[in-house]
């Protein structure tokens, strides 16, 4: 069972507060037959502390706000595309993986796992191990691969013909790929490789076979500079690993002008551990900060395979947390 089905979904503008927009509070108040003023002595009388108000904020909000709602293990929805058989291009990733369970779990749907050697991928992906990725030591749980076909997939050194050949027969692709930080002389160099034309090139192996959609893990801030915001903390923090922001909004650029039906999934920073707060999905370029479980993050773009309403969409989502989100501080496939 998804944990995403007792999540809400908020549009938000900011992360640092949870004011209510004019045009958000406007609303409520007609749908309750009560002023602005009762409406937020309200909501700050039967509070007590950020958590539930953000929960209370939430839930309101979403029945104003339903056309944006994803509904996640849904199979069809208004203007839903039929997903048959999906490629997870970067399976063995703490978010790949995840993926690949998930769409594992649903009936009557083929699921190809796209891994760099199939050996060594049919064995981690099978047993519970500690693993460190860059500066993260983190727990990775076994998933059931019997109903998952892997393949050979290296976006930097195969070929697009040779990508698309892997790819072909499926209709759909989930893109969770990401470099791994290490040697710091060479971050850039691996950044650039598989973020940026690694990527790019399984885009136009995309078109090639035929995939109608396309959904791709970003991350909050890889457009930092268009809306100023190159200084923050979590644009500072991150793209000092190999520039990787920069080299991903060149992919997220080369995915929307492909022609393709695509989401964008930008999480903030990602945990390993399951999620304890609600799910906020704000729109492009909105969110600064914030961290988010990798589950929420899996169920997201297993729901936008599927949802109609995440089409050529761009979502930025993080966890709520108790005492506001923190400071984007690293991403990690």
């Amino acid at each position: 069972m998804m944990r995403l089905l007792s999540a809400v979904i908020v549009l938000l503008q900011s992360t640092s507060s949870l004011a209510f927009s004019p045009i958000i509070t406007r609303k409520l108040a007609v749908r309750r037959g009560i002023s602005i003023e009762a409406l937020k002595d309200d909501i700050n009388d039967s509070v007590t502390n950020r958590r539930e108000l953000f929960n209370k904020v939430a839930l309101t909000t979403a029945a104003v706000t339903a056309s944006t709602f994803i509904t996640p293990g849904t199979t069809k929805t208004t203007n839903a595309v039929e997903v048959k058989k999906v490629v997870v291009a970067g399976s063995t990733g703490q978010t790949g993986r995840r993926v690949l369970e998930r769409l594992a779990n649903q009936g009557g749907l083929e699921v190809v796992g796209g891994v760099r050697n199939v050996d060594k991928a049919t064995k981690s992906l099978s047993e519970t191990s500690t693993v460190v990725r860059g500066a993260m030591v983190q727990k990775v749980s076994s998933i059931d691969t019997s109903s998952v076909q892997l393949k050979h997939l290296d976006v930097v050194m195969d070929s697009v013909d040779q990508i698309a050949e892997t790819i072909s027969g499926a209709d759909s692709l989930v893109i969770a790929l990401g470099f791994i930080p290490g040697n710091p002389f060479k971050m850039n160099d691996e950044a650039h490789k598989v973020d940026n034309i690694g990527t790019c090139k399984l885009i136009d192996a995309a078109k090639k076979a035929n995939i109608k959609k396309v959904v791709m893990v970003s991350s909050i801030l890889t457009d930092a500079r268009t809306w100023g915001k190159e200084k923050s903390p979590g644009f500072t923090i991150t793209n000092a690993f190999g520039q990787v922001l920069d080299e991903k909004i060149i992919a997220e650029k080369y995915l929307r002008s492909s022609g393709l039906d695509y989401t964008i999934v930008r999480p903030g920073g990602l945990k390993a551990k399951p999620p304890t707060g609600g799910l906020i999905v704000s729109g492009e370029n909105t969110l600064d900060s914030g961290e988010i479980s990798r589950d929420l993050v899996a169920d997201v773009c297993v729901a936008s395979l599927t949802d109609g309403k995440a089409s050529n969409k761009v979502l930025e989502i993080i966890e709520a947390e108790e005492g506001g989100p923190k400071v984007f501080n690293g991403l990690n496939m």
